[in-house]
């Protein structure tokens, strides 16, 4: 499938000015009763930089998400997200630095009440944006993800890629400087999947936004690895074997709680630890 019409040229995105990561985790753990999930994990996820995360289930890859939004608090250890530490914030002030994130939820987690427009619109509409503005900004993220046709639709009536697709968009809509993404391409059929990995890849690509990228396909983030988004032909391109793509792609793995791997594609590849020989086996 072809690579989607990139949005107006004239979109600016919302960036910070500090040169702080995007993501700091500091010794960070948390344990629900006797199951301890993550054991004094510790990682940062520099600015305009992609991070993919991995583990078996239960492994807490989804919980790192939880805690970077404050939706959890760690049971110690301290978490950055932005500059701010969240762990020393207040709901409220939560609330706010969350404005500044995009999340794309497992399995979407479109509302299945409202049409595809307001369900991309959904936070702009929360924060009193004019009505001319709201229509531009979905027509422009759903052109990214080539799904402008579908404004009017119901999330019932859209294929499962079609739903992450949207949830794509609304994530996007407001300019982010960071995403969160939860298994995006779990459930999906191979080819599906990679138009998927296609649209995150030109996120980051053309618009160098930071992301945390929860996933159970190891070849998604190695395809993320030795690939780019090329704007002037409008569509993914592999690179040079042994070449990596300019924006920086980082894999890191957990096990047993802790962090036993944060490297790049290369490091990951020729590592001699048994376990992760076998995990990318």
């Amino acid at each position: 499938m072809a690579a989607p019409t990139l949005p107006v040229d004239s979109q600016t995105v919302a960036q910070s000015d500090s040169s702080a990561p995007a993501i700091v985790f500091d010794n960070v753990s948390i344990a629900f009763e006797e199951n301890v999930v993550l054991d004094g994990v510790s990682f940062h996820l520099p600015r305009g930089e992609t991070k993919a995360l991995f583990g078996i289930a239960g492994s807490g890859k989804s919980t790192i998400l939880k805690l970077a939004l404050g939706l959890l608090p760690p049971d110690s250890g301290r978490i950055l997200l932005l500059g701010e530490e969240v762990t020393r914030m207040s709901e409220q002030e939560l609330f706010e630095l969350r404005r500044r994130v995009g999340i794309v939820f497992q399995e979407s987690a479109l509302f299945d009440s409202l049409k595809v427009r307001e369900n991309v619109a959904f936070r702009l509409m929360e924060e009193g944006i004019s009505e001319e503005e709201i229509e531009r900004r979905v027509r422009e993220a759903l052109r990214f993800v080539e799904l402008e046709r579908t404004m009017e639709m119901s999330p019932s009536e859209l294929s499962g890629g079609m739903r992450r697709r949207v949830a794509i968009a609304r994530a996007i809509i407001t300019q982010p400087e960071v995403i969160l993404y939860d298994s995006p391409t779990g459930g999906l059929d191979p080819v599906t999947s990679n138009t998927i990995v296609e649209l995150i890849m030109k996120q980051r690509d053309v618009y160098k936004t930071s992301a945390l990228l929860v996933t159970h396909r190891l070849q998604d983030a190695f395809t993320m690895a030795t690939h780019e988004f090329d704007k002037d032909t409008n569509q993914m391109i592999a690179l040079p074997k042994g070449q990596l793509c300019n924006v920086p792609m980082s894999f890191l793995i957990l096990r047993d709680g802790k962090v036993i791997f944060d490297g790049d594609a290369h490091g990951l590849a020729t590592s001699r630890d048994p376990y992760i020989r076998e995990y990318i086996s």
